[in-house]
């Protein structure tokens, strides 16, 4: 769909777009209204029962870890304990209230944005699911919304308490807290919380009216033009709203830059302990100033430069462009080179931005397929299976190794692709330009290229690359990790060692992974569809002849696994015979 071109035209578009606006706008309020206190009441009462019911389990765990912990000291752990404490207390009250607020705002926004979705191109039956959309997958989207809840507190919370426990201290010394540093640290971050709280909130006002008359003058441009956000029109209630809603935006940005002024403002205390030098301390608090004002004048494309002073605040590292501004110099050479997007262009056809919860479901897609095949060879085992479903951490070959697994499938493919990126089975390269801006995926993304490359360098042979699957696979069993060793024909030590390293990493990104609420929900359904592919090769009735014979034919099994490769597709017809022959003989 193209812009109009011309006054009379592009006026015309705007006449005859604002009923259509204004009628799917209000249809969507009303069933946001009718819908968010059902669904702001699943999600209080939800939310609430868990945080309430695990709480006590949380404060008693939480200290115990912290008690057991060999990476901290002893005068950490007690700073630790008691800043713990303010966290534990304000914990329940926090996570209700939080609970009733995105109960409401998602259970009024959701039906709108459905309604608006409902018009999209391509879709059948407008009129009918103008009105269905955004209700029953509302209330659905709550319930999903509790169940993640749930998966914070008995997954990701544990998992991450264990990881405090029982890891070891890097290069054997504990951390520990520096007591003569602290009064000087305590004195910087007090003077520059009653700094930088002023100045910077004096800053924000000062911008916002600046901030209010270009946003309303970008935004009604865009409306009378078709142009931009209202060009598509799943995007159109976005832009719509802004319009409304963009004083409130403009105030919600002068109160977070003075909700964020009191942690700039403390960091100094940081500064100061880190180098222990107050006068580092003193340094930064103006600093901060110069790199708050320089952020803005980036957000709101007002020249260049700050009128405060920016002082260098470290030691032994040169001052150069943090997080809150890039180098004056950088924004020069790439003025000319970087160029406005086109207003007039469809979204769809830009540079399409992965989302981060369709790649996870890429990569539960991935372990899925992967998994069947291994389920068919039988690696994965009933037992594996089992374990998954019974205890509480969780069978690893199945929640740790087959998502490490089907990573580096991936990782292998794109190292032998040679491309800059990372490649997908269904041909989707993940790079620099499409990948989410999300700072969370940059932890997993760029250790992943990191490990890509690494790959690529060592140019593994085929059987190492064998091994390697094998030793990411199986690295939650001791006993057929210690068959897989033993079966190893590498003789280069250090070819191996640096596998072993790669390996243990792709454990502990994988690991991180799967602290993702939304990602134990989905592994929970590859645990079934696992089950169901087992229950299919093996059969009800095998179980009833004894346990003898499933012995035997595991036995095999795992016996053709150790000698032969597994995951690709050149031998998994072989296999399949052979598992047949083993399946007959016994």
């Amino acid at each position: 769909m193209e812009p109009p071109q011309g006054f009379w035209a592009t006026l015309w578009s705007c006449l005859r777009f604002l009923p259509f606006f204004l009628g799917l706008l209000l249809l969507g309020i009303i069933k946001g209204a009718l819908l968010f206190p059902f669904v702001c009441l699943i999600m209080t009462l939800g939310n609430s029962a868990i945080i309430v019911s695990l709480w006590p389990v949380h404060v008693v765990w939480t200290y115990y870890c912290i008690a057991k912990a060999k990476q901290l000291g002893p005068i950490l752990k007690l700073v630790l304990a008691l800043g713990v404490s303010v966290i534990l207390m304000l914990w329940p009250p926090a996570g209700i209230f939080g609970s009733i607020i995105v109960g409401a705002i998602y259970g009024f926004l959701a039906p709108i944005m459905a309604t608006f979705d409902a018009v999209g191109e391509g879709k059948a039956n407008n009129l009918i699911r103008c009105f269905l959309d955004g209700t029953w997958s509302t209330i659905k989207g709550s319930c999903t919304v509790v169940r993640d809840v749930k998966d914070i507190c008995l997954h990701s919370y544990f998992s991450i308490m264990d990881d405090l426990r029982l890891h070891d201290p890097p290069n054997g010394e504990p951390y520990e807290i520096r007591l003569h540093y602290i009064p000087g640290a305590c004195l910087a971050g007090l003077l520059g919380v009653m700094v930088d709280v002023p100045m910077i909130s004096l800053i924000a006002i000062c911008k916002s009216p600046y901030m209010l008359f270009k946003g309303w003058r970008r935004l009604f441009h865009d409306l009378i033009g078709r142009e931009g956000p209202f060009l598509e029109t799943a995007c159109v209630p976005f832009a719509g709203l802004a319009i409304i809603l963009w004083p409130l935006a403009v105030a919600g940005a002068v109160m977070a830059s003075i909700i964020s002024s009191f942690s700039l403002g403390a960091y100094a205390a940081v500064i100061a302990y880190q180098e222990t030098s107050v006068k580092m301390g003193l340094a930064y608090i103006i600093s901060s100033m110069s790199m708050f004002d320089e952020y803005s004048n980036d957000v709101l494309d007002m020249p260049e430069g700050s009128c405060f002073p920016r002082y260098q605040y470290r030691k032994k590292v040169p001052q150069r462009a943090t997080s809150f501004s890039r180098p004056v110099s950088f924004q020069r050479e790439n003025q000319d080179a970087k160029k406005a997007p086109s207003r007039a262009t469809s979204f769809k056809n830009s540079i399409l931005e992965l989302n981060p919860l369709k790649l996870l479901d890429h990569l539960f897609s991935e372990c899925k397929r992967h998994g069947e095949v291994l389920v068919s060879e039988g690696v994965i085992t009933r037992e594996d299976i089992q374990e998954s479903r019974s205890s509480k951490g969780g069978s690893r070959i199945i929640s740790i190794g087959l998502p490490a697994y089907s990573i580096l499938q991936a990782l292998l493919l794109s190292a032998k692709s040679n491309t800059d990126g990372l490649v997908l089975s269904d041909n989707t390269e993940i790079t620099t330009e499409n990948r989410p801006k999300d700072t969370i995926f940059d932890w997993f993304f760029d250790p992943l290229m990191i490990i890509k490359e690494q790959i690529k360098a060592e140019k593994f042979t085929e059987e190492e690359e064998i091994y390697l699957s094998k030793l990411v696979l199986l690295h939650g069993d001791s006993k057929r990790l210690n068959n897989l060793n033993a079966q190893s024909s590498s003789s280069d030590q250090r070819k191996r060692a640096e596998i072993d390293a790669l390996a243990r990493r792709l454990q502990g990104i994988t690991k991180s992974i799967s602290r993702y609420p939304t990602a134990r929900r989905r592994f929970d359904d590859l645990v079934k569809s696992l089950s169901e592919d087992l229950e299919k090769k093996f059969g009800s009735n095998r179980s009833a002849n004894g346990s003898q014979e499933s012995q035997h034919v595991r036995s095999g099994i795992f016996r053709i696994f150790s000698q032969k490769s597994f995951g690709s597709d050149t031998s998994t017809k072989g296999h399949h015979q052979e598992i047949q022959e083993v399946n007959n003989g016994f």
